[in-house]
């Protein structure tokens, strides 16, 4: 049985939710250059993060788990948080808290509404091969990182949760299948535990891909990752792929303050200190204001 989250109405003022990490600088990030905004200043360059040397898939990422999380490990497991009408709810908290990106991926989404989720932090530490595929990943730079959750007891998500139905569940597994399936119970910004829980996708692990995803075949492995140039894909060196991160600064700042300044607030770099406000005021400057590529102007629109 999944335990459900005490009533307790979110405070979402700064104040009272903030990490101790936020702030107006973090001069300790490895990330993070200054920013000058005076006029003739030189363009910002960035700083590449110091890449990692070609390993073995088998060194396994570890994030401590908090012990009343449920895994869904296998397709049956998510039966047992199916509502009785038969639909999931998933959870969105990257490009799914545009609802045009989640019904361009589950066109018959039901109910796409906004909640919290206790207990998690957002972080860009993972390779998207979807980034090179669409030729918006900046190897040269390090900007090829995706978002996923992790654990995190002191934080809270605000999100979206929206409805697909059972027969859509073996896509939605192919489609994030790098990811941990966590079972959790979303909470209404007033603090009210939903009727039914849903699926957050957290972090997995390099160890735990190769031997359950890709079944110990280096085979399965390449087609998903290594033709890519890809030997290594949870990873804390790496940076947000520009286009993917300004997508999801939109659609946050669309669903209204609150969802905006807890992206901005409360999801980090790698290093789990910088935060993205931090971020898009210093080495990321200059972001939100590029354009995606008229090819993904409308997938990559916020």
């Amino acid at each position: 049985m999944l335990a459900r989250a005490t009533q307790i109405p979110l405070q979402l003022s700064t104040t009272t939710v903030r990490s101790r990490s936020n702030g107006r600088s973090n001069p300790s990030s490895p990330f993070l250059l200054p920013h000058s905004t005076s006029p003739g200043s030189a363009p910002l360059r960035f700083r590449s993060p110091p890449f990692l040397p070609k390993t073995k898939i088998t060194a396994a990422s570890t994030v401590p788990m908090a012990g009343n999380l449920t895994e869904l490990s296998d397709e049956s497991d998510f039966d047992s948080v199916l509502s009785p009408d038969g639909y999931l709810s998933i959870c969105g908290f990257g490009s799914l808290l545009s609802e045009k990106s989640a019904r361009s991926t589950f066109p018959d989404l039901q109910n796409f509404r906004v909640g919290a989720v206790r207990g998690f932090r957002r972080v860009f530490a993972h390779v998207a091969p979807i980034f090179f595929e669409r030729g918006i990943a900046k190897e040269e730079t390090g900007e090829v990182s995706s978002l996923s959750v992790e654990p995190c007891e002191v934080e809270t998500l605000i999100v979206t949760v929206f409805e697909i139905r059972r027969s859509e569940v073996p896509s939605f597994i192919e489609r994030e299948n790098e990811f941990r399936f966590l079972a959790v119970v979303p909470e209404s910004l007033e603090g009210t535990p939903f009727a039914a829980p849903a699926v957050i996708c957290a972090r997995y692990s390099d160890d735990e891909f190769f031997r359950i995803r890709c079944k110990g075949s280096t085979e399965i492995f390449f087609q998903r990752y290594g033709r890519y140039n890809i030997n290594k894909i949870w990873r804390d060196d790496i940076l947000p792929c520009r286009v993917y991160l300004r997508h999801c600064v939109l659609a946050a700042k669309n669903l209204g303050e609150t969802a905006y300044d807890n992206f901005l607030d409360h999801t980090f770099l790698g290093d789990r200190k910088t935060t993205i406000r931090q971020y898009l005021g210093s080495t990321g400057f200059g972001i939100m204001e590029e354009e995606p590529p008229e090819a993904l102007k409308t997938r990559y629109g916020g």
